[in-house]
This record gives structure tokens, sequence and C-alpha cells, in this order.
């Protein structure tokens, strides 16, 4: 049997657990579900979120804690994935209604979507594969001209310092490395490789 892909997921299947809240989210007027994905695009770009306020959009559907609790899971989830894939927001309410949510939910879901894409987009590139950041480099190179080994040795030694900013605690690391030149000159490359690449995605 073949699995229907979805954009939002990266033209995978839709996972079990959200598949499992599209009723939960269905239970929600299409209005308190609109305004309840502004509270989670809220937490999404970094800005604190009010949960009593979605306790009382969710009060008449009448939802037990951990089913609130999932909504917002459910719903920060399909706003992020979306952005992450840039799917734009007609797709996305196309897609959501396939796995059963109504038009009216789907519709005020990518209103909210559409008004935050590129703002969430840029805050999830910001955030991407950077639990630390690189502050400054420092380096310096010896050339060992002789040794009590060796007669002649001409090895140019590559020391280097990153400088690392922990992104929690705000507080700068020195990290030492020291490099033989063939070694440095393969790092470079690599670290060319990454740049080129991540222009690509960017």
């Amino acid at each position: 049997m073949q699995t229907q892909r979805f954009r939002f997921c990266g033209d995978l299947d839709c996972p079990d657990w959200v598949l499992a809240e599209i009723s939960t989210l269905a239970k929600i007027s299409s209005v308190k579900l609109k305004l309840i994905c502004a509270q989670v695009l809220r937490d999404l770009l970094g800005e604190p979120i009010e949960y009593d306020k979605i306790l009382k959009l969710t009060s008449d559907a009448k939802l037990e804690s951990g089913d609130v609790k999932a909504t917002i899971a459910v719903l920060g989830f399909i706003l992020s994935s979306a952005a992450k894939h840039n799917v734009d927001s007609e797709s996305l309410s196309s897609e959501l209604q396939q796995l059963g949510l109504p038009k009216e939910h789907a519709s005020g879901l990518c209103r909210s979507y559409e008004e935050k894409q590129s703002p969430l987009q840029d805050r999830l590139r910001a955030c991407s594969l950077r639990l630390s950041q690189l502050g400054s480099v420092r380096w310096r190179v010896d050339y060992t001209l002789s040794s009590s080994e060796l007669q002649e040795v001409n090895e140019p030694v590559v020391h280097l310092t990153f400088n690392v900013r922990d992104r929690e605690c705000e507080k700068m690391t020195a990290v030492p490395v020291t490099l033989s030149a063939n070694k440095f000159w393969v790092l470079l490359a690599e670290l060319k490789q990454a740049q080129a690449l991540m222009n690509t995605l960017l």
C-alpha cells in the first residue's frame, strides 16, 4: 500500500501523532484556532507564549490539559515544518484538508502562517544547527627548523583558537586547535565546501 506524501512533512507521510491530533483541532472553533495559532507563532518566534489565553480559547471545546498541550505541539509542528520546507499557505491548507481538518479551520491556520512565514523562516534559519556560535578566530603559524630527533624538519604548524559563544548562557569559551599544514589545508577545503552548501540553502 503506497503512503501519501505531504510537502509540509518534507515529502514524507504525515506522522501518526499529528494525524491523531487533527480531530482535536477540529473541536475548536476556526476563529479560536486562528488565535491559538497566533500564540504558537509567538513561541516559535522566540516570544513568550500566553498559556492562560490558550486555556480560555480552548475552554468551550472542553479539552483536558493533555489535549491543550497536544494542540500546541501539533500546531507548532505544522507551522514550523511548513516554514522549514518552504510550503506556501495554499498548498498547506490543501494538505491539512486532506488530513481531515475542516476547510474553515485550515484557512484560518494558513492565514496566520502566511502572515508570519518570512520571519518564521528567518528565525528557523538563525537557530538551525547552531547550539553554539563562533565569535572569532585567532591564528598563529610556527615554523620548526629543527628538533632534537631530526636534523631538519621544516614543518609549519598552525595554531588556531576558536572563541565560541554558548547560545544559552552567552559565555565565551576558547577552544585551541593545533594542526599540521596538510590537516589545515583539508580543514580549509571542507569549510569552503560547507560555506558553498549553506549559500545554496539560504
